[in-house]
């Protein structure tokens, strides 16, 4: 495993410094080959901002708790927030290369803002460029040599670093956003085959690295409806199937859909079709 770091005040500490409005607090890189696992688990997250952008391979995030998983694939930057929860792995299988920084400052929501990065993401693709890992490595110099104005000179690389992944974050827009189609997709493809479970849209957004808000008004664009309306029309429409080519009784039906109470389901079924389940089973 190779390791590269280094830290502003030789400590591994971690602090809040409002000072000035962004102060480089420490930075480095991790590449692993023949080392199995680097964990991280810090369940009360840390005092400042982090930037992980994963080079080459993949790490395993779990955004909001343990249970849950993301996978983030090489091409993708992760932003920590001061206080949020930190769980994550990489694998030597994997060949895994990640860069990172921690920041802090008086003035880092707006700065962060000011570059493209909303409060309520976690994941953002910025692609894969040499660049990016030109500057990281400036970075880390710059820290381990520390000559003078080297803290002013971290923030300038640290700024750079922020307009080059706005940037490419632009062209995402532009054009075709893999990102969000591919997590659209497969917020689709979990609804689908878990409909008839006990589903938590804001617990499925943290496990994916989505703020709720954002998840719901994203798939709305996608699908044209919300998530829990999306889960609700899988539901009813099974329902009318089983009604239509099974005897099940209505409580039944309304079990192995998803309602664990059936007068809720006949009500709800009644607004959505114009009949109560019994009656539609029996009309022409």
């Amino acid at each position: 495993m190779y390791i590269n770091s280094s830290y502003k005040n030789n400590s591994v500490i971690d602090f809040k410094d409002k000072s000035k409005p962004l102060v480089v607090g420490s930075c480095g890189t991790y590449r692993l080959s023949s080392h199995p696992k680097l964990p991280t688990y810090r369940p009360r997250g840390r005092l400042d901002f982090q930037i992980i952008y994963v080079a080459s391979g993949r790490a395993y995030f779990h955004f909001g708790s343990p249970e849950n998983e993301t996978i983030v694939h090489a091409g993708n930057m992760v932003l920590f927030r001061p206080k949020e929860f930190q769980k994550y792995e990489y694998y030597g299988v994997d060949k895994t290369e990640v860069y990172w920084v921690h920041f802090t400052g008086s003035d880092v929501k707006n700065i962060l803002r000011k570059y493209g990065f909303p409060d309520d993401r976690r994941v953002f693709p910025v692609g894969t460029s040499m660049e990016y890992e030109r500057v990281f490595k400036r970075m880390i110099l710059e820290l381990q040599r520390r000559q003078s104005d080297y803290e002013e000179m971290l923030v300038l690389l640290l700024r750079h670093l922020l307009i080059i992944f706005r940037r490419e974050l632009a062209k995402g827009h532009a054009a075709k956003n893999e990102y969000l189609d591919r997590e659209m997709e497969a917020a689709v493809s979990y609804f689908h085959e878990n409909y008839n479970r006990d589903i938590n849209i804001e617990a499925y957004a943290a496990s994916r690295g989505m703020s709720v808000s954002w998840f719901i008004r994203n798939f709305k664009k996608y699908t044209g409806t919300s998530p829990m309306q999306f889960v609700t029309s899988i539901r009813i429409t099974n329902a009318q199937l089983l009604l239509e080519t099974t005897s099940y009784a209505v409580n039944e039906v309304a079990r192995i859909v998803g309602y664990g109470n059936p007068l809720y389901f006949s009500r709800l079924f009644r607004k959505l079709k114009g009949y109560a389940p019994s009656h539609y089973r029996k009309k022409p």
